[in-house]
């Protein structure tokens, strides 16, 4: 399977719809039953954002995470960000040589290619500011000197619900770094007995489809995807509904209508096609916007904001 794929890339630069649906397929065959999340996160990967799966215990938040990693070979390194959890563990540390009687730095778990950040809001803040860091600049600052991350980087960071012991909300700032918010949720009945079967398919069994530098070509074919002047317009409509002074909840920031653009961009990608439509827009748009419209998760999303999308087709 990695051959084909990685064969596709290098010829012409571009999947066929079977390329995708049996890339996605591999990941579903470890998941089982979650096509639609395994789409979204794959769109995020595409788009170039970080991820927020958030769910209960035991849905598959982790295998997800690392599923989309090896499906681009791309370095998997996971932190469990607990309460006593310090910036030094994952920017890392100068330490002394020595031989050389001089310091050299001693890179932490930020420098893999996806970091999953395993129940992010159990940290504190002093540490969700040294990934806030990585996330926004794709770099880390050590003792006053810049280290750049590797290419590609993507934080995916599972979320245990605010009414868990030991949880903290994350402030608005670093919810908006994040492109998608997802709940992979409850498997189908069906899904589920394949699982306790036994039929799911072992990580470790895994075939990656492509490399890290196919990743990062296909994330700029992404930013190449056509968008007409109407479809721009489409975006900034809804950007403009959730900006109107008697709607609750916190209105949508230029990053958020860039991120739905990019995500958009990547929707259409996976459809085969080198353009964008609406219903690329409406395919992401909840994953989007909702944890920007509802910081809190109060479930106040703006049923007119809803309608809008699809108001226009």
């Amino acid at each position: 399977m990695g051959e084909r794929y990685g064969a596709t890339i290098e010829r012409c630069g571009r999947r066929t719809v079977a390329a995708w649906s049996d890339l996605v397929a591999g990941i579903d065959r470890v998941l089982l039953g979650k096509e639609h999340p395994v789409r979204l996160a794959l769109a995020c990967l595409l788009a170039g954002g970080h991820l927020l799966l958030e769910d209960l215990p035991g849905t598959g938040k982790t295998t997800l995470a690392e599923a989309l990693a090896r499906s681009f070979g791309l370095a998997f390194k996971r932190v469990s960000f607990t309460s006593d959890l310090l910036p030094a563990d994952l920017t890392g540390i100068n330490v002394l040589d020595p031989a050389s009687g001089s310091f050299r730095f001693q890179p932490g778990p930020l420098f893999s290619q996806v970091l999953l950040a395993d129940e992010i809001n159990r940290a504190s803040p002093r540490t969700q500011s040294a990934l806030l860091e990585a996330m926004a600049a794709g770099r880390v600052s050590v003792d006053g000197t810049s280290h750049e991350l590797p290419r590609p980087f993507m934080v995916i960071a599972t979320q245990n619900s605010l009414d868990q012991v030991g949880t903290s909300p994350l402030p608005e700032s670093q919810l908006d770094r994040f492109l998608m918010r997802l709940s992979l949720g409850f498997p189908e009945r069906e899904a589920e007995r394949a699982l306790l079967s036994g039929q799911a398919l072992d990580l470790g069994a895994m075939v990656a489809a492509g490399q890290p530098a196919d990743l990062l070509s296909l994330r700029r074919r992404c930013r190449r995807q056509h968008c007409s002047a109407a479809l721009i317009d489409y975006v900034l409509d809804l950007v403009a509904a959730s900006r109107a002074p008697d709607r609750p909840g916190a209105p949508l920031s230029p990053r958020a209508s860039q991120g739905l653009l990019a995500a958009a961009r990547a929707w259409s990608l996976l459809q085969e096609r080198d353009f964008v439509t609406p219903a690329d827009v409406q395919a992401v748009f909840r994953a989007v916007v909702e944890h920007r419209l509802d910081p809190a998760g109060r479930g106040q999303l703006s049923r007119a904001l809803l309608e809008a999308v699809d108001a226009i087709r």
